[in-house]
């Protein structure tokens, strides 16, 4: 079951990678990502989910609102190359 959660999570993180120019992009795209890692590492380590998650995506909503889009560049999309 936590592999599934696992695998599930990491496909998410993918998928919103590069997500987020605004501040509010950021902010969501960054929660969303840091609940993702947040239960990925709660079902790792055979803790609490949920609580996991509800703390990665606090932590990321915060990063990607209190980042600007120059402050992190991560080059070109995959799809722009």
């Amino acid at each position: 079951m936590s592999l599934r959660i696992t695998m599930i999570s990491l496909a998410c993180v993918s998928l919103l990678a590069a997500c987020g120019t605004t501040t509010e992009d950021r902010a969501i795209s960054g929660g969303a990502l840091g609940a993702g890692v947040g239960a990925g590492a709660g079902a790792l380590t055979g803790g609490n989910v949920l609580g996991g998650a509800l703390l990665g995506g606090a932590a990321g909503a915060a990063g990607g609102a209190l980042t600007d889009e120059k402050d992190i560049d991560l080059g070109r999309p995959i799809w722009k190359r």
